[in-house]
């Protein structure tokens, strides 16, 4: 068997932050099981896991076995890592209904059928039930140095401010995740974020100080926004991938409106494209960085929700904030036309205020602009209804304006849209 060289590949889309010496050795000559681990702290995945599971992808890719490791027990604890305050304890019926979830969401990204190298979930709570504290003190504690643990980034962190005993004792569990998987799974490699370092490597010294067993640990880079915020982080929270909780919408206008900043980097981070193929889409779309954002949209959204669900968005709203007529509008599906609008302000009124002579005051209310401003507007051809050119003669005559889906006027001033619903 020719192994694929997983981590050149990981080295040129710049995903790597730290890895163990000899790495590449067992990489590049042995089928390798590696795995990262999934908190079930929500019942859906998000943007910010796409990283991690990106890391998973391209493993398989590079005929390794990947291995998805379901934190039932650890998700009673929370780690730490990267928090500044304790998480809030989820019930067992919360994290079972998240776990469900989740191992849905993973079938979308791995391949789970496909002979030595099929991906596999297993949840950590399954090994942990039948262990008792003293056991676990005995054959896990005692391999633990006191001093060793203070000093990872994780506890540091926190002991101004903080850390219970509970959340300091977390990385000894990721630690035996790795000693578990080794043994029975005969994992090589545990994979994560800049800030699971310290858990990988208690997990390393584990291993090492137990059964003088020699393992892999390798991390990506923290993904930031060019601005330094966190990515995947907006005003409303989280970029989910459930469409329940981020429509399929929101989710493609997110990549849509990414800092031209980001745009190189996310190609590389999450996209499957090979390097030649970036390098002349870069190249081809020099001065068009929202050509390339279009590619990121829809290359992520189609692998998130599907081929079909992504075209049906990008139909909908180059129809919706195109220039097509109003009767290609109506052809968008309700649930999508629904979705589209969220993104539009939108004011309520009452049925009794569809009348021409009431638009002036309605644009002025969505515009908050003066009706003097409006009627300047409108004589120069500055407000559009329902897709058409606005005139002052309109307004004097009855059932000059038909409703859009049979509640909405659809106003755009300059590339400003807003919507009056009408009940």
């Amino acid at each position: 068997m020719t192994y694929h060289h997983f981590i050149d590949e990981l080295r040129w889309r710049d995903m790597i932050y730290n890895m163990t010496p000899q790495i590449e050795t067992q990489l590049n000559h042995k089928m390798t099981v590696g795995y990262i681990g999934f908190d079930p702290t929500a019942d859906s995945l998000h943007i910010g896991n796409l990283t991690a599971i990106t890391l998973l992808m391209h493993l398989q890719k590079a005929s390794h076995k990947p291995i998805v490791l379901l934190g039932g027990a650890t998700g009673m604890i929370g780690d730490p890592s990267g928090k500044s305050a304790e998480r809030k304890f989820l019930s067992i019926d919360e994290l079972n209904a998240n776990l469900t979830c989740l191992q849905k969401q993973f079938s979308k990204f791995l391949d789970f059928d496909c002979g030595d190298h099929s991906a596999e979930i297993v949840n950590n709570y399954d090994w942990y039930k039948d262990i008792n504290l003293l056991t676990f003190l005995r054959e896990v504690g005692k391999h633990a140095p006191i001093n060793h643990m203070l000093a990872r980034d994780s506890v540091k962190n926190r002991i101004e401010t903080g850390i219970s005993f509970t959340e300091f004792t977390y990385q000894l569990l990721q630690a035996f995740d790795f000693y578990w998987l080794n043994k029975n799974k005969n994992c090589k490699l545990q994979m994560g974020g800049s800030d699971q370092w310290g858990n990988i490597t208690a997990g390393i010294d584990y291993c090492r100080r137990k059964d003088s067993i020699d393992v892999h640990g390798l991390t990506c880079p923290l993904l930031t926004k060019a601005d330094g915020g966190k990515f995947g982080k907006t005003e409303e929270g989280n970029i989910w991938l459930d469409a329940k909780k981020t429509s399929v919408y929101k989710f493609y206008q997110f990549w849509i409106n990414i800092d031209d900043k980001d745009i190189s980097k996310l190609l590389r981070y999450f996209t499957l494209f090979k390097k030649d193929d970036i390098d002349a889409m870069e190249d081809e779309y020099k001065s068009d960085p929202n050509g390339l954002k279009r590619i990121i949209a829809k290359d992520i959204t189609t692998r998130v929700h599907s081929s079909e669900l992504c075209d049906k968005v990008i139909q909908a709203s180059t129809i919706l904030f195109g220039k097509s007529p109003i009767e290609a509008i109506e052809s968008i599906e309700d649930d999508m036309f629904s979705e589209i609008i969220e993104s539009i302000p939108t004011q309520h009124f009452s049925r009794t205020e569809c009348q021409p002579d009431q638009t002036i005051q309605i644009i002025s209310q969505l515009y908050n602009i003066s009706k003097s401003e409006t009627k300047r507007l409108i004589k120069g051809n500055g407000i559009s209804i329902n897709k058409e050119k606005l005139n002052l003669d309109r307004l004097t005559q009855p059932d000059s304006f038909s409703l859009l889906k049979q509640k909405y006027w659809l106003f755009q001033k300059g590339k400003q849209y807003a919507l009056a619903r009408f009940e």
